[in-house]
């Protein structure tokens, strides 16, 4: 089952910084995996980003889903949070991700 978590649109400022003249929206849905509940090395949460370019002619649509990311919903919520606040695109999330679980380890 998949929920909408938030969704923000890249500031215009940052876009014209990147020589980017057109409204880019993101999206950030929290996955609950359900069918996966009884396997122990699964994670029951996952991640989806949908990046929406309004070009002039066209509607280009980017998506990227990470299914296993933790058993943690606080965790989950706190992560979409960071990805929402700091813009993360469907490009550089895993890496993103990475990092974050990384940090918590340490």
């Amino acid at each position: 089952m998949k929920t909408f978590f938030g969704g923000i649109f890249i500031e215009r400022e940052k876009l014209e910084e990147a020589g980017i003249n057109h409204p880019i929206k993101l999206e950030y849905y929290k996955q609950i995996n359900e069918e996966d509940v009884n396997y122990y090395d699964k994670a029951r949460y996952g991640i989806q980003i949908v990046k929406t370019e309004y070009l002039k002619d066209d509607v280009k649509v980017e998506t990227k889903h990470i299914k296993y990311v933790t058993n943690d919903e606080l965790e989950e919520n706190n992560i979409l949070n960071i990805f929402k606040d700091s813009q993360v695109t469907p490009v550089n999330c895993e890496e993103i991700l990475s990092d974050l679980l990384r940090k918590k380890f340490l």
